[in-house]
């Protein structure tokens, strides 16, 4: 009988200990980080570009984005192309990856909000 407990307890001890780190969000609203190798939401500048860019388009095709909204948004958008061309010429250092990626989740939060607003909506 004796020889049942012992794992028991061990692994009971085990489980718990790992509960809690199971437990922690990544800190981006329970999002892992874009540009972090090993998580499985992982975009490459490009998709996430393209990505950006499509979900203006479909702002303005439903009527959610105004024309005003959309140019603003597209003039971000075209600054932040110039500004990953730049820092590609010596390549992407991690500083200006995480610079990108930080000015990527600006835009993307200025399109979801822009989007919601319902300043625009028809009807």
């Amino acid at each position: 009988m004796r020889k049942f407990i012992i794992p028991a307890v061990v692994l009971a001890a085990v489980a718990s200990a790992a509960l809690p780190a199971a437990a922690q969000s990544y800190g981006h609203h329970g999002r892992p980080p874009v540009y972090q190798a090993g998580y499985g939401n992982w975009q490459s500048i490009n998709a996430r570009q393209a990505n950006l860019d499509r979900r203006i388009d479909q702002g303005v095709r439903s009527g959610q984005l105004s024309r005003r909204e959309a140019t603003r948004l597209r003039g971000e958008f075209n600054g932040l192309l110039r500004l990953e061309a730049n820092y590609r010429r010596g390549g992407l250092t991690a500083w200006e990856r995480t610079d990108l990626d930080r000015r990527f989740d600006r835009l993307s939060a200025q399109i979801r909000n822009e989007r919601r607003d319902r300043d625009n909506r028809r009807g």
